[in-house]
Order: C-alpha cells, then sequence, then structure tokens
C-alpha cells in the first residue's frame, strides 16, 4: 500500500495503519530506511556505552587521539567499496524509489564540480546516488571518483565519522574541495550548494532554491579548471511534510539562530511511521529522481573576478533550468509553482 495519497476523505481514519501482510520485500525497504534515520544516534549510544566500560577505556583514548589527529576528512576520506556496494543500499534505494539519469557523459579525464538542488530535508537523493553505489553511479559514469561533501562538524562525532567516510563523504572546507580536485583526473565531488538554510523550504511540490549568493563552489570551479555539473533531484522535497515557518516568526526566528551558531539547522519535518502511514519521522514513500546536467566547460583563472564568476554563474543556473524545463511535467506533475531562486 503507497501513503502517497494527496488528500484524506471524511471516511478515511485519522491514522492509516500499515496491514499485517505487508509483503517482506517492503518491510525489509523500512528497515533500511529506518536504521540509516537513526545512524547517528545509534553510533554515538554506542560510543557512550563502550566508554562506560573499563576495559575499553585505553583504546577509546587512543581513538580519540587519532580523530583529533586524523587529516583523512580533508583528503578525501577513506572510502571503502564494500561499504558503498552493499545490498542494504539497493533495499533502501527501493523504498523510494530513486533512480539515477544522466543527461551526457562525463570525459573521466576530467575533473568536476556537480552542485546539487535542492537541499530537501537531508539530502536523501545525494546520500544514494553519490554516497553509495544503489543507483551503479561507477558503471553510470565510469572512471568518475565522486565524493559527497559534507559539514566538517560531522567529522568530529565519534563512528558516525568513520561511517560517512566509509560511504565516500568528505569535508566540505575550501582545503579539502582543492585537495580532492588535485589528486587527479576523475577526481569530483558534490555539493548541496543551498545548505542548511534552503532545508527551510523543503515541501511537497515546491523548488525554492538558495543560488543567487552562493558563489563559492563557482570560484572552487574556476580556480582549479574543473566543469560544472548541475544536479537536480526531483521528488527531494516531497518525501517529508513540514510545519509551517513563514520567515518573520518565531519558528523561523529559532531556526535562523541555530544555523548562525551552528551552521546546521532543523526543519520541523514529520512523514510516516513503521507500523503507520500518517504520523512519524520516516520519509513517505515518494519517487525521488536524480538527473545530472551537461558539464560546463570552465577557464581555470586562479584570481578570478566577481564579475568573471558571475559570468559563470549565468551559465550554470541556465543549465539548472534546461534540466527543470525538461523533466518538470514528467516528474514535478505536483509541483505548486515553477522552480524560483529565492536568494
Amino acid at each position: 500500500m503507497a501513503d502517497n495519497t494527496a488528500t484524506k476523505s471524511s471516511e478515511t481514519p485519522l491514522v492509516r495503519l500499515a496491514p499485517f501482510n505487508v509483503p517482506f520485500i517492503r518491510r525489509r525497504q523500512t528497515a533500511a530506511v529506518a536504521l540509516w534515520l537513526v545512524s547517528l544516534p545509534t553510533t554515538l549510544f554506542f560510543f557512550f556505552i563502550t566508554c562506560t566500560i573499563v576495559f575499553f577505556l585505553p583504546w577509546i583514548i587512543a581513538y580519540l587521539l587519532f580523530v583529533l589527529f586524523d587529516i583523512a576528512p580533508e583528503n578525501g576520506g577513506r572510502r571503502f567499496e564494500f561499504a558503498r556496494r552493499a545490498k542494504f543500499w539497493k533495499w533502501y534505494s527501493e523504498y523510494f524509489p530513486i533512480k539515477l539519469i544522466k543527461q551526457a557523459d562525463l570525459d573521466p579525464s576530467k575533473n568536476y564540480v556537480f552542485g546539487y538542488h535542492p537541499h530537501g530535508v537531508i539530502s536523501v537523493g545525494a546520500w544514494t546516488n553519490f554516497a553509495t553505489e544503489a543507483n551503479n553511479f561507477s558503471k553510470v559514469f565510469p572512471g568518475i571518483t565522486c565524493r559527497l561533501l559534507t559539514l566538517t562538524s560531522n567529522f568530529n562525532i565519534p563512528l558516525y565519522r568513520d561511517y560517512l567516510m566509509a560511504q565516500g563523504c568528505a569535508s566540505v572546507s575550501r582545503q579539502s574541495c582543492e585537495n580532492i580536485l588535485k589528486k587527479g583526473p576523475g577526481h569530483s565531488i558534490i555539493i548541496v550548494v543551498g545548505g542548511a538554510g534552503e532545508s527551510l523550504n523543503a515541501r511537497p511540490g515546491v523548488y525554492d532554491l538558495v543560488l543567487k549568493r552562493r558563489l563559492g563552489f563557482i570560484k572552487l570551479a574556476v580556480r582549479n579548471g574543473a566543469c560544472l555539473c548541475p544536479v537536480f533531484s526531483f521528488g527531494e522535497n516531497d518525501i517529508w511534510d513540514q510545519a509551517d515557518n513563514p520567515k518573520g516568526s518565531k519558528i523561523w526566528k529559532v531556526q535562523k539562530t541555530i544555523q548562525k551558531l551552528s551552521g546546521w539547522t532543523m526543519p520541523l519535518f514529520h512523514g510516516r511511521g513503521v507500523f503507520n502511514y500518517d504520523y512519524g519521522v520516516l520519509p513517505h514513500r515518494r519517487p525521488i529522481t536524480t538527473i545530472v546536467g551537461r558539464p560546463i566547460e570552465v577557464k581555470k583563472i586562479e584570481n578570478p573576478t566577481e564579475e568573471q564568476l558571475r559570468e559563470v554563474q549565468e551559465k550554470y543556473i541556465k543549465e539548472l533550468y534546461n534540466i527543470w524545463d525538461e523533466y518538470k511535467d514528467i516528474y514535478a506533475t505536483n509541483r505548486v509553482r515553477e522552480l524560483t531562486l529565492v536568494e
């Protein structure tokens, strides 16, 4: 039974419970998503429980010292193919489902800076397609080694940091980006451009992007002579609902304060539960289609002017809108309005 019903009739029960005869394969998909969703608290719980066992204290101290001096997050991380190719991620992807489509082949002799849009609540499409092999990224783009970049602070969290790096994630700091792009042909990065601020706009049928003032990833590509490649995920904003937080409201002010202090913020989202279709934090079973657009050739300039960056940004935005215009009537039929650059 799908849980993407748009409206409920007056006869529909307040809570739609999942039937007992749900096929095992769907239960397995739900379990995969639920386990992924609790990966952060689970790793933290395991770490703190271990800290209470005296036998492990020397190992914990050694590990924390290692974390303190570990530079792997700034150098592409420590990716393990067995982790990225685990069958678990296939089940995870099939839950929604998620698919990956390319508009053009990518030359493996070049480097790429992928810009991912929209952020959504947790960037599920970016994780599935670029941090795992659930949709066979390495076969779709042979010779391209792409790393999904996330906040540097995530690599300060014991055990969770190692889990992220095993999946091929690395720090989004400028030094990290340049270190990866200088590793050689094919080494590329994907940045969720809108960041935490854009996550507050994530609602079904709405595609409001924070992009106009985002020049950092453009400058990164220009300084390193890497091709820019827009990536757009239709359905990314559809899998969770979010409480209303109009600009200037108390909720919005609290969320923005958290963002300024920590670099991240918390959308007040809700979805479905494990055994019901109406209440919980699990995402709804709604499809996500990730389109990797055509690459934009960038001339290498060591110290580009803002005018030069704006010129490249204009080309990037045009290519992003080309993706939207080509696929919106197929994958965004529920849209409330057209793609909008709000900032």
